[in-house]
């Protein structure tokens, strides 16, 4: 391989774990870049023209996923399963507010009391 295809596999990969973790969930384009702090035509040119993102602009979007670089780039196999009931439930926690959180902490480390 090339190091011109090994840059557009590089992309390609960059690209469509983005777009994976989109899809787990459940976000459009439009929700993305809402909770990255981006606009809209930044990611949808992105994925148009197949370009990778910007050091930058990738970690707002981990931190959109609430999840570092590192691990963005971590390879599934490295990761502890986690089920699809737990990553449902992992992604509405992140999408609460700190004192949302705050109470669901509560109400479990409660239940761990008795």
């Amino acid at each position: 391989m090339c190091n011109a295809d090994v840059y557009y596999n590089a992309h390609m990969n960059v690209l469509e774990k983005v777009k994976k973790l989109q899809e787990e969930r459940g976000w459009s384009t439009y929700k993305l870049a809402y909770e990255a702090g981006l606009t809209q035509s930044t990611l949808s040119n992105m994925f148009a023209r197949g370009t990778c993102p910007t050091v930058d602009t990738l970690e707002k979007i981990c931190e959109a996923f609430g999840i570092s670089l590192s691990e963005f780039f971590e390879s599934d196999e490295k990761k502890a399963h986690v089920s699809k009931e737990e990553l449902e439930f992992l992604n509405k926690y992140r999408a609460l507010t700190d004192k949302e959180k705050d109470a669901v902490k509560s109400m479990i480390n409660a239940l761990f009391q008795k």
